[in-house]
């Protein structure tokens, strides 16, 4: 009996892939530069430092990955307002659109029933987009209006001083490190988790690298979602049996891993840091 072969469905565009690696470089390099520029008398902070060749490498490096973290965002808009178009749907629709990225209440019913599924409930309903993906995406509209602008207030601070009074840079100095280690506690604990650390995925989910997943795949995470594909007919449009390139799996494994490992050691890093504070305080 001949072997059946496996249907994939894409999940991510090239485009949108492209966004977020954008996003990963960006981030991890902003992380990890301005982490060790915070912790600059700690050790492991010193070690970074001479990796690359010296703090002041280290704020360049900042620099420039926060004009990338500009450009993605930038291309964020873009493909918002292409599938806003490709939608047909006026504004306030496609905003309020319940299975788009937008939090609404049927994602709070979700977040309670993945509570009680931990302890032994039924897998929530899942559609295209769950939650805590919502949240993520969400904070990216929020990094960029908190860190990117005092960070820019950072950068600019004669320029920022000419509308504001000198003292605001010391407020933009604390907003901008206290809510980047928020950003970056966030995304190697909670984010990591989520996306590649639970125990059915671990220790990589590579669609975000290869843009596509298994129909079983799809049917066991986001029952929702297939059904949707199913009673629209769009299943066929976006299934193939032409699986990710062996090249781009391995690449995306290696890759992802490095990424999160070095995410999970920078956290461990900042906590002990912070652990060490609190005992001398």
């Amino acid at each position: 009996m001949a072997k059946t072969q496996t249907l994939y469905v894409e999940r991510f565009s090239v485009f949108q892939r492209f966004i977020h690696l954008l996003i990963i470089i960006s981030f991890l390099t902003l992380a990890v530069t301005g982490m060790a520029l915070k912790f600059a008398m700690e050790d492991w902070a010193v070690q970074i430092a001479d990796m690359f060749g010296g703090f002041a490498v280290l704020g360049a490096l900042h620099r420039f990955c926060a004009v990338i973290t500009f450009f993605y965002f930038f291309l964020t808009m873009i493909l918002l307002y292409t599938t806003w178009k490709d939608s047909g749907k006026n504004i306030f629709d496609y905003i309020l659109d319940p299975e788009g990225l937008v939090p609404n209440l049927n994602d709070a019913k979700e977040m309670i029933q993945t509570f009680k599924w931990f302890f032994g409930g039924k897998r929530p309903y899942y559609g295209r987009w769950i939650y805590w993906e919502k949240f993520d995406f969400m904070a990216v509209f929020w990094g960029i209006a908190v860190i990117g602008s005092s960070g820019l207030a950072l950068w600019f601070p004669e320029q920022f001083s000419r509308f504001f009074p000198g003292y605001w840079l010391n407020i933009a100095t604390i907003i901008h490190s206290d809510e980047a280690l928020l950003a970056s506690g966030f995304i190697f604990t909670i984010h990591f988790y989520n996306t590649h650390l639970r125990p059915e995925k671990f220790p990589l989910d590579p669609v975000i690298f290869v843009g596509s997943i298994t129909l079983d795949e799809l049917k066991h995470e986001r029952p929702r979602e297939y059904d949707q594909l199913v009673a629209s007919g769009e299943l066929d449009k976006v299934s193939t049996r032409r699986a990710p390139a062996s090249w781009l799996k391995r690449l995306a494994s290696v890759f992802g891993i490095f990424v999160v490992t070095t995410g999970s050691i920078l956290v461990v890093s900042i906590i002990l840091t912070m652990f060490k504070y609190i005992q001398q305080h």
